[in-house]
């Protein structure tokens, strides 16, 4: 029996399993592994809590924090890390992940200490398993409303389920994005694809706010994302791509309005290209240090591009170079006293993140904690950020997300 024997009975039990088995399924994979137990957790959509999956088999479980546990490390740094052997048991946390989206962790319980060897088959079934999570996940309510720590507003319902995964990676590039607030929005979004040689990025602020205003904004987020997506798979340029999205957005809500920032990466030479529409252009970090604010405007906000044709703005990036973008609920994100989080601020938190090796997605979580730590956890705006870390023009080991 070993790790093969277990790869075997997960992928034949998860062709039929609904997601109320899973927990079970790693209980009974546990033993071929020679472990005790194996406990799913999945991460909740504010990305603070680890939340078990429980089944009849499993051991009693809690829900644990990211911040300043060893589960929440391992989900932090995409490692997997072992606490210190108790009376000879050891506990191993692993990351679980779909590709680079960090779904959670696999907790492993073993009566002896575990050996490099031993913790890297855990690997193994841990991404066999997020696998699972994930396709299960696509016809159930049961591990959504588990990730779920309060009700979802129906706005936030539509956007949320247009978005695509927060992390993306390959061998050229990382993305991470991420939204705030979870529960309720108010017209931010942000997509991405890689098609070839290029990748595609565009963060999207639709105006209009509350119950009423924010379904509006997220009806006009919507057709920008469905407008942005249209013009990339008819293979338009960033300049018809914006007008597209302007026309789009005009036909259905003349007196609508999304400021947004639609960027093209070179991944061959690093050319980035981009158009800041009434938006903040975003920031690029060289070496963890700022290099570059980009130009903004260098458009009128959709709706108005019938009045005034896009500029381009053309950056070179260097191998190693991240490009942040957000939106202004990021800076202008004000404590109690008024005072804003403001640009200085954000590019402090963006170099200490890097300057700590943080990944894109660990820093994307870790700067809209600090916006929502500024504001005590009541947002005024939706924040949300997109990042980019460009590794360079050849073929390199895939980076951690």
């Amino acid at each position: 029996m070993g790790t093969l024997d277990a790869v075997r009975q997960l992928i034949r039990q998860g062709y039929r399993a609904r997601p109320e088995d899973l927990a079970d399924m790693a209980m009974q994979a546990a033993p071929l592994l020679g472990v005790t137990a194996m406990v799913i957790y999945v991460v909740d959509h504010q990305q603070r809590q680890l939340l078990p999956l429980l089944g009849d088999q499993s051991p009693p479980c809690e829900p644990t924090a990211v911040d300043g546990t060893l589960a929440g490390r391992a989900y932090s740094s995409l490692t997997p890390v072992a606490a210190s052997p108790d009376d000879g048991r050891q506990v191993v946390w692993v990351p679980l992940l779909d590709g680079s989206e960090r779904m959670g962790v696999l907790q492993v319980i073993a009566d002896r200490p575990l050996t490099e060897e031993a913790v890297a088959d855990c690997a193994t079934i841990a991404a066999l398993v997020g696998e699972i999570v994930v396709t299960c996940d696509l016809y159930s309510d049961t591990i959504e409303r588990r990730r779920r720590r309060e009700p979802m507003q129906l706005a936030a319902e539509m956007l949320r389920a247009q978005l695509p995964p927060l992390t993306f990676a390959t061998s050229r590039l990382v993305v991470a994005g991420i939204l705030e607030p979870c529960y309720d929005v108010g017209g931010d979004a942000f997509d991405y694809a890689v098609n070839g040689d290029t990748a595609h990025l565009a963060l999207f602020d639709a105006v209009g706010h509350g119950s009423a205003g924010g379904m509006r904004a997220v009806v006009l987020a919507s057709i920008a994302i469905a407008a942005y997506r249209n013009a990339r798979r008819t293979g338009m340029d960033l300049a018809s791509t914006y007008h597209h999205l302007d026309n789009a957005v005009r036909d259905h809500d003349r007196t609508g309005m999304i400021t947004a920032v639609l960027a093209e990466l070179d991944q061959n030479n690093g050319v980035l290209h981009v158009i800041s529409a009434g938006h903040p252009g975003g920031i690029v970090l060289r070496n963890g240090r700022l290099v570059t604010v980009l130009p903004s405007p260098t458009a009128l906000p959709v709706t108005l591009g019938d009045r005034r044709p896009p500029v381009i703005i053309q950056e070179a990036l260097e191998p190693g170079d991240h490009v942040l973008l957000y939106t202004d609920g990021i800076t202008e994100a004000r404590d109690k006293d008024g005072t804003p989080f403001g640009l200085d601020r954000l590019v402090e938190f963006t170099q200490q993140a890097l300057a700590d090796q943080l990944t894109a997605a660990e820093t994307a979580r870790r700067l809209v904690h600090a916006i929502l730590g500024h504001q005590d956890d009541c947002l005024q705006d939706d924040a949300t950020v997109l990042l980019l870390h460009w590794l360079g023009p050849v073929a390199a080991p895939p980076a951690a997300a």
